[in-house]
């Protein structure tokens, strides 16, 4: 054997590769060479998935061959910038929560419960921009094309310019993107789609964040704007780690109880709008339908003259909506009392009873607390604290509140109430459904002019609001 043949077995056993195993949190991400119960960065249990992994025996033998970027640092007062023009659908609800429509070459994530309704909202905006003669591909790793057909018959869709793709391999569909060069492309999900270099399974860890990566670039290079559909957890948050939402431009929400016909699309990341705007739509036969005015929704149902009841202003994103809180205080049977909420923080309730027992006077400390949002919202802002506080104190006194009355304020530890933002808007909407009377924090009462038909109350306390409340019911 001559020198040169062992040059050249010497080259084939340097680019031979040996496999190795680590262990990935599918939760957050987190590598460890070893399998451990409890993931020391996120501290989920039983996170720990084993994965296969080549990697070179030398990196030090390979000499990697590029260009040079032609890229140069520029100074930020030097640069040119431009509005970017959108590409709005014909649904108002999902262009406000994208924050005015979908941007040329973004990355959008839609997460949400199996069945609630994703893939018909992506093909019925797919079809609203394929009728405005923009080419879209609507690529589906779950279903058949003909599948898809059913679907898209069920919700009328009809236009030529609408392509359908059954594919999971990440390279075709690269390939297809390129050729075909869609000016939108959807794809459901990111969990059925693999890339043949990654060793483990489709919807691991490796492989969402690699095709997710992949993805990114096709948006960014082509300026075509993506949303890819991702499943969630029992937790309800999207599977995959933590890294996969970071990468994305905006993240969504599909929320909603499979068997009520409302759902709510949530915004909570965009980096081209503001963030927690909501969309609320309904499940007809036919797809999704908008609602135009959710707080008229909210409270259609609502109890007149029911004791635990009040209505609060929320702010959702930029828009004002109307939500009735019920609360239901009844004797315990139990050594300790129970405390649940659906729908807001469960930890504000029993601090609200706190604030009650101590400022107010009233006995709850043997009293089971039952606090909901009606409707299925789920509302996370300190606004509502007033309200909460009202509806436990009438049914616990069994006294009403009266039923055109509005509560908005946060309530701090001492008793007092403390201003919130955007009460001119809170009080606008409240005006527009009919109620009378806002009782509001006295702070916010200066700088606005509220609208006429509506009586604007100022307190500074919450027994001060407790007794212009419930006054007010036994009237």
């Amino acid at each position: 054997m001559d020198y040169s043949e062992h040059v050249l077995i010497g080259a084939i056993d340097l680019a031979k590769t040996k496999t190795k195993t680590k262990y990935v949190c599918h939760e957050c991400g987190y590598e460890s060479p070893k399998w451990m119960g409890k993931c020391p960065a996120c501290h989920s249990w039983n996170t720990l998935i084993e994965e296969v992994v080549a990697s070179k025996q030398s990196s030090r033998h390979i000499m990697v061959t590029g260009e040079a970027s032609n890229t140069k640092p520029e100074k930020i007062t030097a640069i040119q910038t431009k509005e970017e023009a959108r590409i709005e659908t014909n649904m108002p609800e999902f262009n406000r929560v994208l924050g005015g429509g979908v941007v040329p070459g973004s990355l959008v994530l839609i997460g949400g419960d199996p069945g609630i309704g994703k893939s018909t909202l992506l093909l019925q905006v797919s079809a609203q921009l394929a009728d405005n003669r923009l080419s879209v591909l609507y690529i589906s790793g779950e279903e058949s094309t003909r599948q898809t057909k059913l679907r898209a018959d069920r919700l009328g869709v009809t236009s030529d310019q609408l392509f359908v793709l059954s594919e999971t391999n990440l390279f075709s569909i690269v390939n297809h993107i390129e050729q075909l060069n869609p000016s939108f492309v959807v794809i459901d999900s990111i969990q059925t789609i693999y890339r043949e270099e990654v060793t483990s399974a489709p919807g691991s860890v490796s492989q969402v964040r690699e095709c997710t990566s992949e993805l990114m670039r096709i948006a960014k290079q082509n300026n075509i704007p993506i949303f890819i559909v991702g499943h969630v957890t029992k937790e309800g948050s999207i599977a995959g780690p933590r890294l996969l939402e970071h990468m994305v431009d905006a993240v969504l929400y599909f929320e909603g109880e499979r068997h009520h016909t409302f759902r709510i699309l949530r915004g909570v990341k965009n980096r081209f709008g503001s963030t927690h705007e909501m969309g609320i739509f309904e499940m007809k036969e036919e797809g999704l339908r908008e609602v135009l005015n959710p707080s008229e929704v909210f409270l259609e149902e609502r109890s007149q003259g029911a004791a635990g009841s009040t209505v609060v202003a929320s702010m959702e994103g930029s828009r004002p909506v109307l939500v009735e809180i019920q609360a239901l205080i009844s004797p315990t049977s139990y050594g300790n009392p129970r405390r649940m909420a659906t729908g807001i923080d469960h930890n504000r309730v029993p601090l609200l009873m706190a604030v009650l027992e101590k400022r107010v006077g009233l006995m709850l400390q043997n009293q089971d607390a039952y606090v909901k949002v009606a409707g299925g919202v789920k509302l996370d802002e300190p606004a509502i604290d007033l309200a909460v506080a009202i509806s436990i104190a009438s049914s616990f006194k069994n006294q009403p509140s009266k039923p055109e009355d509005v509560f908005i304020g946060e309530v701090g530890l001492t008793g007092e109430i403390r201003r919130v933002a955007r009460i001119d808007q809170r009080v606008q909407e409240a005006s527009k459904l009919g109620f009378k009377r806002a009782i509001i924090p006295r702070k916010n009462l200066d700088g606005w002019t509220p609208p006429t038909g509506i009586e604007v109350l100022g307190v500074n306390t919450v027994q001060e609001a407790l007794k212009e409340a419930l006054r007010g019911g036994s009237e």
